[in-house]
């Protein structure tokens, strides 16, 4: 699995989470209400995306190629907590683990 658990906040969006844990077979957490820091790799992600993104903007005025090259940038950026691999890199490394 790529995934061992998935931490959330407890959005509306989330009623069905228990159909998304089976359909995924990974453990979902919900963080505290008002409590960012227990989602902190998407709180640092993110702040990451506020580089080209205001809080609360539309992304459709976006063409799908500018968000690729955006995601393309993020998933090449060296990440603490990936002990300073990229995503791509250590995605690439899982993948060819389970192969």
């Amino acid at each position: 699995h790529l995934r061992r658990s998935i931490t959330w906040d407890r959005g509306t969006e989330l009623a069905e989470y228990d159909r998304i844990q089976t359909a995924l077979d990974t453990t979902l957490y919900f963080c505290d209400p008002h409590s960012p820091w227990q989602r902190g790799s998407n709180e640092n992600t993110n702040r990451l995306l506020r580089f080209w993104f205001e809080k609360g903007s539309d992304l459709s005025v976006h063409t799908t190629e500018d968000l690729r090259q955006i995601a393309a940038k993020l998933n090449r950026r060296p990440r603490p907590t990936l002990n300073l691999q990229t995503p791509a890199n250590r995605l690439n490394q899982l993948l060819q683990a389970a192969a």
